[in-house]
């Protein structure tokens, strides 16, 4: 990707189909209910993201490209708000099936940012419990609870996430306890899962010095500089780190699901709602935008988009009732040979931390 050209960012988004390709099969029509997919774009020369790129414009677009064989259909009932969530649920969903958690692990999330709270949802999901989390509250706050569930959150400016984690960790039934070596002082406690959800350099390294002999660590939280760690601090206490990345299809799909149903509560993590919800819905049968406006480099981004020829391609248009939009309609005016499906998306939403 390209920072000196245009970039229309935006993964998180649930859309309106207003045109299709010429190879289409038009199966989904995604009016009254919408459409979402996994942010990624088919492509001749491979698979192309979306919102991270230069030529494929995300959710904080008024317009979107999407393959229709990636194409989900919203289930009747779930908000336009709700179902954008699909994709950093999933984030969760993966992270914790990757945990591959046993029935007397004890759980320790680090960071209650959106990603943490996927995980917390994906944890509640699984039937685990409880769930300890680690992350920056508002002033004065001591701990939470997430609403309706045994999930206590400990801000690190008010106590250590480790005593809270020690004492949910201790085995309920001691007949199910391990026998301690007499060198080791009790309770015994469960075996710990931790998800590192920060994604700053220094974190993992303090973890692996924290956790206890055997402690499992998931690396959720993306972290985009050169980092340390002391492999030592792993061998001595024989940690085991596992590195995941966003989900399956499979997955993806899933979490959708159970937004749908009920088994994902999505409320809690929508705050707020920009003023981009009063905008007028367009008409299909408006003019299309024209590209006189459009910048140079976006220009020559839709050039070189053009040329691959995506006709199995779908155009998508922002939903009203969406948060956060950014209004971007020449980027994305394409020549109709190509065959987009053309869509309106909504992203750009705000979470709960």
């Amino acid at each position: 990707m390209d920072l000196g050209r245009d970039v229309i960012m935006g993964h998180e988004f649930c859309a309106e189909i207003v045109e299709h390709g010429p190879e289409t099969t038009r199966s989904a029509q995604g009016r009254d209910a919408g459409v979402l997919a996994v942010p990624c774009s088919c492509a001749p020369t491979g698979p192309q993201s979306i919102g991270y790129s230069n030529d494929n414009p995300g959710g904080y677009g008024e317009y979107m490209r999407l393959s229709e064989a990636l194409l989900l259909e919203v289930p009747n009932g779930l908000s336009t708000e709700h179902a954008a969530l699909t994709e950093p649920m999933a984030v969760g969903v993966h992270a914790v099936a990757k945990a591959r958690l046993e029935p007397d692990d004890a759980p320790l999330v680090i960071g209650c940012g959106p990603v943490g709270l996927a995980v917390i949802a994906a944890l509640r999901l699984r039937g685990v419990r409880p769930i300890v989390a680690a992350g920056l509250l508002a002033a004065g706050a001591g701990s939470w609870r997430w609403p309706s569930a045994p999930t206590v959150v400990i801000d690190p400016a008010h106590g250590t996430p480790w005593t809270s984690w020690r004492e949910a960790a201790v085995y309920r039934d001691a007949s199910r306890a391990p026998v301690l070596p007499p060198w080791i002082a009790g309770p015994a406690v469960r075996p710990a899962v931790v998800f590192e959800c920060v994604g700053v350099p220094g974190v993992l390294d303090e973890l692996m010095a924290a956790s206890p002999r055997g402690t499992r660590i998931v690396v959720v939280g993306v972290c985009m500089e050169p980092d340390t760690i002391h492999p030592m601090l792993g061998i001595s206490k024989e940690l085991n780190l596992q590195f995941v990345l966003a989900y399956t299809p499979e997955e993806f799909a899933a979490t959708l699901r159970h937004l749908a149903e009920g088994e994902i509560s999505a409320s809690p993590f929508i705050t707020g709602k920009s003023a981009s919800t009063a905008w007028p819905r367009p008409s299909p049968t408006s003019p299309r935008p024209s590209a006189t406006r459009r910048s140079s480099s976006a220009r020559r981004s839709l050039d070189r988009s053009e040329r691959a020829r995506l006709p199995s391609v779908s155009a998508v248009q922002s939903r009203p009732g969406s948060t956060g939009r950014v209004r971007h309609r020449e980027s994305l005016r394409r020549d109709r040979r190509s065959g987009p499906l053309r869509v309106r998306a909504a992203a750009g939403l705000r979470f709960r931390a």
